[in-house]
C-alpha cells in the first residue's frame, strides 16, 4: 500500500495541474459577446504510462498493481529480437570458429604427418647412404686385395729344375726319368700356388723337330697327371723343337743331339701365405 501511495502521487499532481491550468470564467464588459459554448474544450489527456492508458489513480494502483501483458511485450519484444539476432550471430561465429579450428587442426595434423614422413624418409636415406658407404668401403678393400693378388700372380720363382733325356728317335720315359719325375713331384702333393713348365727339345729341322719335341713333352705331362694327380691346368707344355737352350750362365747354347725335356717348378710364396 505504501508503494501504491507513492506511485499515485504523480497522478494526483497531474490532475491538480490540469485543473489549475483551466482558463477562468470571462467577466467584465468584454465577455458578454462570447458564450461558454464558443470556447474550444481542452483535449483529454491520454497518458501512455505504466498502465497502458489507465488513469494512475488509487483504484488503478489497487486493481493494476503490475504491468499488463501487452506493455511487457512491447518493452521486451525489441530486446528479445535483438537478443535473438545476437544469438544467431554468436551461433554463426561459433560455427565459423569451429570450422577454422577444425581446418587449422587438420592442417597442423597433415603438416605433422608430412614432417614425420619426411623425417622417416630422411632417416631411411641416411641409413641407405651409410650402408652404401659401408658397401663401397668393403668393395674398395676387396678391390685393393684383388689388385694385390693380381699383381702377385706373376711373382713366381723357380724352386727346382729337372732334366729328362731321351734316346734319339724315342719318346718313352726310362726308369731313371721316372725316378727323377717322382722326386720332383712328391713335394708338390697338397700344395698350391705353383705351376710346372715343361719344354721339349729335339734335334732336326722344322716341323719334324717340333713334333718330336711335343711327343716327349706330352710323355712327361702324362706321367705327372696319371701317377701324381697333378692338375693339368698347372702344367704348361711347350714344344721348342731344335731351338737353342738357355745355359746355366744365361747364355743360349745349341740343343744336344738327343731329345731332351726340361721341367721347371715355380711357386708363388706370397699367394700361398695369403691363402693360408
Amino acid at each position: 500500500m505504501l508503494l501504491s501511495a507513492v506511485l499515485a502521487l504523480p497522478g494526483f499532481a497531474q490532475q491538480t495541474s490540469s485543473n489549475s491550468g483551466a482558463p477562468p470564467a470571462a467577466t467584465g464588459p468584454g465577455s458578454q459577446s462570447a458564450s461558454a459554448s464558443d470556447l474550444t474544450p481542452l483535449p483529454p489527456d491520454k497518458p501512455k504510462d505504466f498502465w497502458d492508458g489507465d488513469d494512475p489513480n488509487l483504484l488503478n494502483l489497487v486493481t493494476h498493481p503490475f504491468a499488463n501483458k501487452k506493455y511487457v511485450q512491447r518493452q521486451v519484444g525489441p530486446i528479445r529480437d535483438r537478443i535473438n539476432e545476437l544469438d544467431e550471430l554468436t551461433s554463426e561465429n561459433s560455427k565459423s570458429i569451429k570450422d577454422v579450428d577444425a581446418r587449422a587442426t587438420q592442417g597442423i595434423q597433415m603438416a605433422s604427418e608430412k614432417s614425420s614422413l619426411a623425417d622417416q624418409h630422411a632417416t631411411d636415406a641416411a641409413n641407405k647412404a651409410q650402408m652404401a658407404q659401408s658397401a663401397a668401403t668393403q668393395v674398395s678393400t676387396r678391390v685393393s686385395t684383388e689388385e694385390q693378388v693380381v699383381g702377385n700372380l706373376d711373382q713366381y720363382k723357380g724352386t727346382g729344375q729337372t732334366e729328362i733325356r731321351f734316346r734319339p728317335g724315342q719318346n718313352v720315359l726310362s726308369k731313371a726319368a721316372k725316378d727323377a719325375l717322382d722326386a720332383m713331384a712328391a713335394p708338390l702333393k697338397d700344395q698350391r700356388s705353383y705351376i710346372i713348365e715343361v719344354r721339349g727339345y729335339a734335334p732336326g729341322h722344322g716341323q719334324a723337330a717340333i713334333a718330336s719335341s711335343q711327343k716327349m713333352a706330352d710323355s712327361v705331362v702324362r706321367y705327372l697327371v696319371l701317377n701324381h694327380q697333378i692338375p693339368v691346368y698347372r702344367i704348361y707344355s711347350m714344344s721348342m723343337g731344335s731351338a737353342p737352350m738357355a745355359g746355366a750362365d744365361g747364355t743360349m747354347t745349341k740343343a744336344p743331339s738327343g731329345g731332351r725335356v726340361e721341367i721347371s717348378v715355380m711357386k708363388n710364396d706370397l699367394m700361398g701365405s695369403m691363402q693360408h
